[in-house]
């Protein structure tokens, strides 16, 4: 508490007034599950743009990215090549199947192609990883609270998720997109300060702190050697990275919420293209923020003890956060906490909002009686936001006890993501046909995927996990829907009768 001022406090309170204001102007418009869920698709692409990087930006890119870079390198640059090149993917093939009617999940094209219970399958494993990821994204944001206000982490946790809460559950997704877009411009704002303001400690400045951070290898960040196991190598960003992102943003309903919530496939493609153009020098500002921290703690004593390791952390996680507490000034400190709490708060509420959306509609419309009301499902659908925002209390009070909880965060996505991209590049391109295949190929998929992270860990790093479950999804599927033909074949007394 010592290390903030009356000024950075009023900074702090008067953004977390403006994002619930925010959200609650958004909440007068809200009349059925269209607006609360798709935002009554009059939203503009660029601020769905912005929302999309927004929502992906959690706590993660703030505090994990440099943490990243001060332990290690720039190598994490790689990754973000590939997420760049899976946009322009989804863009041009995934986005016009989208608009082929008006759905609230990606997961509907499943029901569409394979009845009911392929959507239900794929419904359950995105609540399950989505819930869990941004749980643990929530234990992330809770560090600079905790620093701030020196409170057990459940008492941070509760006061993060409240917040975030409040204005989701008012605004519904045309709140969450709007406070992203402001929250995104925060979060730059703060990364791009802290890169000018380094090298003002410095006589050399900026010339002396980049000739540092190269003789020490921190600014080294190509790696072209082959492996499935980490280092991070170009192979894991062309390859891995495209393929995990063309999950995360064409097959989680996460990002394609937001793009379902354009007006038409031009609007989508825009949106997706925009997030494709800012994605890279935003993580490449954080990753630089990290070498250059590694070389400002060459000369300075940090303000604060920095823990040897937390509980689910590593201590370079601590690195930025006690640098925004101890060495920058008054007001912009207030500033900077600001930036960190934007994009935790812009993916928690994207969390909750995706996960209300379909527990609604892929879960809940489809099992009740018909004739209910909108005004019906609108209520259902706020309730089910509170039951989320509970459950990511709990993911994130347990997160406490995770090794690290960057690596935790991907690898807990890879386990479901293969399955739901899988599912969905069938829906769009294979042959259409029954549940059982395509369920039994997505539920496979995800328990070999356990399997290979709890035993594998080592050997096979995260950014491959996504495109091995995306293979065994494909396959299963294939080879059941196979089998499924030649038997129904072999059963048509038409084709056994004699000629």
């Amino acid at each position: 508490m010592s290390h903030f001022s009356s000024a950075d406090w009023l900074v702090i309170f008067v953004y977390l007034a403006g994002i619930i204001g925010l959200g609650i102007w958004f909440g007068k418009d809200q009349h059925n599950t269209r607006d609360y869920f798709l935002g009554s698709k009059n939203i503009p692409w660029w601020g769905i743009g912005l929302s999309i990087v927004a929502a992906e930006t959690s706590a993660h890119t703030i505090i994990g990215v440099p943490a990243m870079a001060y332990g290690t390198n720039l190598a994490f640059i790689q990754m973000v090549v590939g997420y760049v090149i899976a946009r322009i993917i989804l863009a041009v093939l995934l986005v016009p199947h989208y608009f082929k009617g008006e759905i609230y999940s990606p997961y509907e094209l499943l029901g569409n192609a394979f009845g009911p219970r392929a959507r239900q399958m794929s419904a359950v494993l995105f609540l399950i990883s989505e819930t869990l990821a941004a749980g643990v994204r929530v234990y992330v944001a809770c560090i600079p609270i905790q620093l701030m206000l020196g409170q057990p982490v459940l008492t941070s946790i509760l006061l993060f998720i409240g917040l975030s809460l409040l204005y989701t559950y008012i605004g519904g997704v045309k709140a969450v997109i709007w406070t992203d877009a402001v929250q995104f411009g925060l979060f730059l704002a703060g990364g791009i300060f802290t890169l000018f303001y380094i090298p003002t400690f410095f006589d050399g400045g900026a010339k002396q702190v980049f000739s540092e951070a190269l003789a020490a290898g921190k600014l080294h960040w190509l790696n072209t050697r082959f492996s499935l196991a980490a280092p991070f190598n170009i192979w894991m960003g062309i390859i891995g990275a495209t393929v995990m992102t063309m999950s995360s943003h064409g097959a989680e309903q996460l990002i394609v919420q937001r793009v379902l919530s354009c007006k038409n496939v031009g609007d989508g493609r825009r949106a997706l293209t925009l997030s494709a153009v800012v994605i890279f020098p935003l993580f490449l500002t954080f990753l630089m923020a990290g070498a250059m921290l590694w070389v400002y703690y060459q000369h300075f004593q940090p303000g604060l003890p920095i823990p040897e390791k937390g509980p689910g952390l590593k201590a370079t996680d601590f690195i930025y956060p006690i640098f925004i507490v101890t060495a920058v000034p008054h007001v912009l400190k207030g500033f900077l906490i600001v930036a960190i709490l934007a994009a935790a708060m812009s993916s928690v509420s994207s969390a909750l909002t995706a996960l209300a959306s379909v527990s609604t509609m892929d879960i809940a419309k489809p099992l009740f009686a018909l004739g209910r009301s909108e005004t019906f499902y609108l209520r259902f659908s706020k309730i089910s936001t509170i039951g989320w925002a509970l459950a990511l209390v709990l993911v994130a009070y347990l997160s406490r006890e995770v090794d690290f909880v960057l690596n935790a965060a991907f690898s807990l996505r890879g386990l479901t993501s293969g399955a739901l991209l899988g599912g969905i590049l069938l829906a769009m391109f294979g042959e259409k046909g029954t549940s059982a295949p395509i369920a039994v190929a997505m539920f496979m998929s995800f328990l070999t995927m356990v399997f290979i992270s709890w035993r594998f860990s080592k050997e096979v790093y995260w950014p491959w996990y996504t495109l091995i479950g995306t293979f065994l999804t494909v396959a299963v599927a294939w080879m059941m829907q196979s089998f499924q033909s030649a038997a129904t074949v072999s059963d048509d007394p038409k084709t056994n009768s004699p000629t």
